[in-house]
């Protein structure tokens, strides 16, 4: 998407996302190196994660149909479908490398279906359920719910990505299709509601520049700051603290 025809309310919406990420993951390594007596994994912080997470799956949502429906100008059949296929695989392909990279540096708790994974998986699902439209926020609150009908079940390892987990397992970013893929839904179903055809369908009045172009900045780069945040915030709790965090 160029930059005159970006959406200055999403951007800005997946800015906020971001800062919300980065306070939430300042957090959790303070309290997992030990340097603030915080508990990050339960109370208000637990929620503030989920909170997170949930607006970032949203936006995802909503934007697959902004990306969707200006793209079905000139794409159809496969070729539109190729389109998310590739997209969702380089996602995925990049949740490996964070695989990799946190199996390298924590061996026990790394990733292993976190939310780039379920974000490539949730991309190339997408052209099944554009053509739901607004009905895939029904979809959506149906695949929250399964999610925690099956909270807790236990099983192969290979289930993982369902929500389903082996005896013991834990990871530092575990986000399964069941519920979190519904938040995808329910994006794409309020993304048909209020972007039909790629345009916004309501007005809105701009706010101050000082406020949107940072956000705006974040939103737009937001794969980056993901795959860069948390080295930077551990390197920099390193050196402030004098915590041995390599």
């Amino acid at each position: 998407m160029d930059s005159a025809s970006r959406l200055w309310e999403i951007d800005c919406a997946r800015g906020i996302a971001i800062l919300m990420m980065i306070v939430y993951h300042t957090v959790f390594d303070l309290s997992i190196f030990a340097i603030c007596p915080v508990e990050a994994v339960t109370g208000f912080w637990k929620y503030f994660a989920y909170a997170t997470a949930s607006l970032f799956l949203i936006i995802a949502g909503i934007s697959l149909v902004i990306s969707h429906d200006r793209a079905a100008g000139t794409l159809s059949g496969f070729a539109l479908t190729r389109k998310f296929l590739i997209r969702g695989a380089g996602i995925f392909g990049l949740g490996l490398l964070v695989t990799l990279a946190t199996y390298l540096y924590l061996h026990e708790g790394y990733v292993v279906f976190g939310i780039l994974h379920l974000i490539g998986v949730s991309v190339m699902l997408s052209p099944l359920f554009f053509r739901f439209g607004k009905w895939n926020i029904l979809a959506g609150l149906a695949c929250i719910a399964a999610g925690y009908c099956i909270a807790g079940t236990s099983g192969p390892a290979f289930l993982l990505p369902f929500g389903i987990m082996p005896p013991g397992f834990a990871s530092v970013d575990y986000t399964p299709l069941f519920p979190w893929f519904g938040m995808v839904l329910a994006g794409l179903g309020i993304g048909s509601y209020l972007y039909p055809g790629g345009t916004r369908q309501f007005t809105i009045t701009p706010l101050p520049a000082f406020f949107t172009r940072p956000l705006s900045f974040l939103g737009r780069h937001s794969l980056l700051v993901y795959l860069v945040h948390q080295p930077i915030i551990i390197l920099l709790l390193g050196l402030v603290t004098g915590t041995k965090v390599l």
